[in-house]
């Protein structure tokens, strides 16, 4: 009985302690999971706020870089409107000066108008006064027929005779002054207007001047190159030679290759195919040949841009094709050692200038200008180079007063429009400029000069002439005794008349008459 009651109380205090042990177990284990849980939230809190903290720095850099990009284009922004506002006020002071200078202008036409109109009615005025001569010479031959009859023993008409070629040898020496007065204050006149357009065309156009050689030099890397260009017993410099046309001549100046050819065409095919061939490093005649090639079709587009190029900055458009390559062709041309593209350019330039100054068609002009000298370009003919040129236009079409300048620019034909005498104007302004005629020959200028003075001795009373000036003036020494002061004036015009239609020169030649007269006595 006492071991089971033992027994009791030892399972009932198991039992007792389990239970307390139970409950302050859970007691403690809640205890511990509410301060897990206050310590996760803290450390959200804190893990929140340091990703503010982070997102407000990102944020704060990024303002500031977006800040420092619009400060940086606003500054670009700034710059470019300066520049621009620079550029246009500098636009308007061009504006404003052309608009004076054509304002200028038109004073100017306008006086010249109106002086024009005054040497009209001076012109008027003195031909009326020539006819109220004429008829006073009239009576007075009258009045001394009357009186030979009279008082001297002459029949009536051999007086009237005698009258008649007195009076008529004394008419025509006033009439010659007269004339001779006229033409000079015309001639002084006309002069200053034509030079004033002549002078204002050429100020207003600026070309290089460029004289044409027969040679081209092309630079290598090193000497050890040209011995690769002229190949084993120079089989590369033949097979050169034979594909261009143009002769290689390698010497001993260090890092250069001179080709020679009189065709400048042939010439800069040349010189585009042996940079290739340096460029790609391999020469042989295969290589040679499929350079030359391409050399050929790099030119033939070159050719067509030049044309191109010219007639979009003379502002000449509907050009044919076939006339825009001939016009490109012109570059590898020369005439009278000018490069023929650029003279006929500048003669395009100066005779559009002057037609505009003259009221004409400066497009006119300008597309006759362009195409005067066209005629060089094309396959040889018998005909001269205008009258070539002319005929080849016929075919597109041409205006007939653009085909006329054309064909009269050396006088083959006779000009009919003022457009006709613009375009020979510029052609000789051109041809006449230092340098121009850099490939005339001593030989070729000293027949020009033979040629001058054989003209002015066809003349009766002409003693001895000179050239002076390669050729800008001449010298005439005629008879003192057969040829009067009047009959001087005239002979000078009738000199430089012959010589402006039989000659070919450029610019202008002067024609001085000297009268030489000798008075000898002797003593005895």
């Amino acid at each position: 009985m006492g071991i089971v009651i033992n027994l009791f109380l030892i399972i009932a205090a198991s039992v007792l302690f389990f239970g307390v042990g139970f409950y302050i177990g859970r007691f403690f284990l809640e205890r511990i999971g509410t301060t897990k849980v206050l310590e996760a939230e803290e450390r959200a809190v804190q893990v929140v706020q340091e990703a503010q903290k982070e997102a407000n720095d990102y944020k704060e850099l990024k303002v500031n870089e977006v800040n420092q990009e619009w400060k940086k284009r606003k500054r670009e922004f700034d710059g470019e409107v300066t520049i621009k506002n620079n550029k246009f006020v500098q636009l308007q002071k061009q504006i404003r000066q052309k608009e004076g200078m054509l304002n200028n202008q038109q004073r100017e036409v306008k006086e010249t108008e109106k002086k024009l109109q005054e040497q009209k009615a001076e012109l008027k005025h003195l031909t009326e006064n020539v006819q109220n001569r004429s008829t006073e010479l009239e009576k007075v031959i009258f009045d001394q027929n009357q009186r030979l009859e009279s008082i001297s023993n002459l029949t009536a008409e051999e007086a009237r005779q005698m009258l008649i070629d007195n009076m008529i040898a004394k008419a025509r020496a006033e009439a010659t002054e007269t004339v001779h007065q006229i033409h000079e204050e015309a001639s002084q006149k006309a002069d200053r207007i034509a030079e004033k357009i002549m002078l204002t065309a050429i100020q207003r156009i600026s070309f290089e001047q460029a004289t044409e050689s027969a040679l081209s030099v092309v630079h290598i890397q090193s000497d050890e190159l040209k011995g690769r260009i002229i190949g084993r017993e120079g089989r590369n410099i033949k097979a050169f030679e034979n594909a261009t046309g143009v002769d290689i001549i390698v010497d001993d100046t260090p890092e250069v290759v001179i080709l020679s050819c009189f065709d400048p065409l042939r010439r800069e095919m040349a010189k585009l195919t042996l940079q290739k061939l340096l460029v790609d490093g391999i020469i042989h005649p295969v290589a040679i040949e499929k350079a030359y090639q391409d050399a050929k079709k790099e030119i033939e587009d070159v050719i067509m841009s030049s044309g191109e190029e010219a007639i979009s900055s003379l502002q000449i458009p509907d050009m044919p094709a076939e006339i825009v390559n001939l016009i490109g062709r012109m570059r590898f041309h020369a005439v009278y050692g000018q490069n023929l593209l650029q003279h006929s350019r500048e003669v395009a330039m100066l005779a559009g200038l002057m037609a505009a100054e003259l009221k004409l068609d400066a497009r006119q002009a300008k597309r006759a200008g362009l195409l005067h000298d066209i005629g060089l370009v094309l396959p040889e003919t018998e005909m001269p180079h205008a009258l070539a040129g002319m005929e080849f236009l016929k075919k597109f079409n041409m205006s007939p007063v653009v085909l006329n300048a054309i064909a009269a620019h050396h006088g083959e034909v006779e000009k009919e429009s003022p457009i006709a005498d613009l375009v020979d104007a510029a052609n000789v302004i051109s041809l006449s400029r230092p340098g121009a005629r850099g490939a005339v020959t001593a030989e070729g200028n000293v027949k020009r000069l033979e040629s001058l003075e054989e003209i002015a001795k066809t003349f009766p009373g002409v003693i001895k002439t000179y050239a002076l000036q390669a050729g800008r003036e001449i010298r005439v020494i005629v008879e003192g005794d057969n040829v009067s002061d009047s009959q001087a004036d005239v002979l000078a015009h009738d000199i430089a008349s012959k010589i402006e239609s039989e000659a070919q020169y450029p610019g202008q030649i002067k024609v001085t008459i000297l009268r030489e007269k000798r008075s000898v006595a002797f003593a005895k």
